[in-house]
């Protein structure tokens, strides 16, 4: 499983909301500035974050976006979940995936049946307010 630059993007972009919400709407040529992130691409992201509620946005002179919600209740494993899709680790495991013929005999399902679920556990249990705070978040 490989976590993509849209993934990555995402949290940052959402990381730089959070840290900057008191400045109400930011523009995202300045988040792109300080993120060093291509301007093009985070506005490929942008209307899925809005779409689902996790920005709003204003156009025009002093538009931009701000988050929806206070950063505690942003999950990162929600934010990789819309971003990325599934986070399977097999084809097997992904969402509408076929039922594998050898699925019941399967030697090495239940492992990645596990592993997949420990990366959920992982990631839905860190907030955007975690990683603002990464001093006192000692998982890193």
């Amino acid at each position: 499983m490989m976590i993509s630059t849209r993934g990555r993007y995402a949290l940052r972009v959402l990381l730089e909301l959070a840290e900057n919400q008191k400045e109400g709407y930011i523009a995202m040529k300045q988040v792109a500035m300080r993120q060093e992130l291509s301007l093009k691409y985070i506005e490929q992201i942008m209307p899925v974050l809005s779409k689902n509620h996790y920005v709003e946005g204003v156009q025009g002179k002093g538009g931009g976006y701000r988050l929806v919600k206070a950063p505690e209740e942003y999950r990162v494993g929600d934010i990789l979940r819309l971003t990325e899709g599934n986070l399977a680790p097999v084809a097997c495991l992904e969402c509408d995936a076929k039922m594998c013929r050898r699925a019941n005999t399967c030697k090495t399902l239940p492992m990645w049946k596990e592993f997949h679920q420990m990366v959920l556990d992982y990631f839905d249990n860190i907030t955007l307010l975690d990683l603002l705070n990464q001093e006192e978040f000692r998982r890193f």
